[in-house]
């Protein structure tokens, strides 16, 4: 197991002419565990402050669920932050530096991502056999001022909190989903049961960083959401499958709120903070281990505060 815990203080003038324009404290918090599985494939990436729009910054959230390997996720833990840096870097050069239409950035750097994976690059190597056979689901969430931005390609999952209630920012891509049974159906392939639904009776989502010897039925394209942030946000979880299989949306939200207010509070704290969101993603995790998930366990909290 291991855990890391990120607070980002708030910022102070350097002179008293400098203005702050923006000013938002934000808390968080991550842990990724091994679980019940022999090889640890998951992976994560926090960058504060990883672009600025028109003086606003944003922070970048990313978890990665590789399978057929670890290598994918690793890439995409590597490089896709990068690539969306330099992406709205070149949009708001363009625009002349306010708006960035996040959707479209965000799928081409996906788009990008996929292609440089299936050359190998960042993979560790060249391409071949291997790469072929690997991927990663991703889940992408941008945070700035206004707006809490969610790229999913896969079946993690990031859900906010806001004033209690436990709103969904993803929709996970189950092979057995309506849509994407049906878009899976028309390309030429096929849902089977085995040990659960798979394309092909092989893979166990519907869309995925790599896994190129599956296309066109499993895609790279990410399912984007652009959500308004209100003064009634209190906090994001985002993890992997491995939390969302045995943890729902609701419970999740209301263990997250408790531990924030002090009412639940880990018996052995391994990493200290003056912020418990660390707290409430080790929480989640042991959590997802006691009620039996059999996957690797990886979760973020990102605490708002106005």
């Amino acid at each position: 197991m291991y855990g890391f815990i990120h607070k980002r203080r708030k910022r102070e003038p350097k002179a008293k002419n400098d203005v702050v324009k923006f000013n938002l404290e934000l808390f968080s918090g991550l842990i990724s565990v091994i679980g019940r599985q022999r090889m640890m494939e998951d992976a994560m990436k926090v960058v504060h402050e990883f672009v600025s729009v028109a003086g606003n910054p944003y922070d970048f959230f990313g978890v990665y669920d590789g399978h057929g390997g670890a290598r994918v996720a690793s890439a995409c833990k590597e490089r896709m932050h990068a690539m969306l840096e330099k992406e709205v870097v070149v949009v708001v050069e363009e625009g002349g530096g306010v708006v960035v239409e996040w959707e479209k950035v965000i799928r081409s750097c996906f788009w990008k991502m996929d292609k440089e994976v299936r050359t190998g690059g960042g993979c560790g190597g060249g391409g071949g056999a291997k790469v072929e056979m690997a991927g990663s689901m991703a889940m992408v969430v941008v945070v700035g001022k206004e707006k809490v931005v969610v790229a999913n390609c896969g079946d993690s999952r990031a859900i906010l909190c806001r004033d209690g209630v436990a709103v969904p920012l993803s929709r996970d891509h189950k092979p057995d989903r309506a849509d994407e049974m049906e878009r899976v159906e028309a390309a030429g392939g096929r849902i089977l049961n085995w040990n659960g639904s798979r394309v092909l009776g092989v893979l166990a989502t519907s869309r995925s960083i790599g896994d190129h010897y599956l296309r066109p039925y499993v895609i790279s394209e990410p399912e984007v959401t652009v959500t308004e942030r209100t003064e009634l946000d209190d906090f994001l979880v985002i993890a992997s499958d491995g939390l969302w299989d045995v943890v729902s949306n609701e419970f999740a939200c209301e263990v997250v709120r408790r531990c924030l207010d002090g009412q639940i509070k880990r018996r052995i704290s391994e990493v200290s903070s003056e912020s418990t969101a660390g707290d409430a993603a080790a929480i989640l995790a042991e959590l997802a281990m006691s009620r039996g998930s059999n996957d690797n366990i990886s979760v973020i909290v990102v605490e708002l505060k106005k």
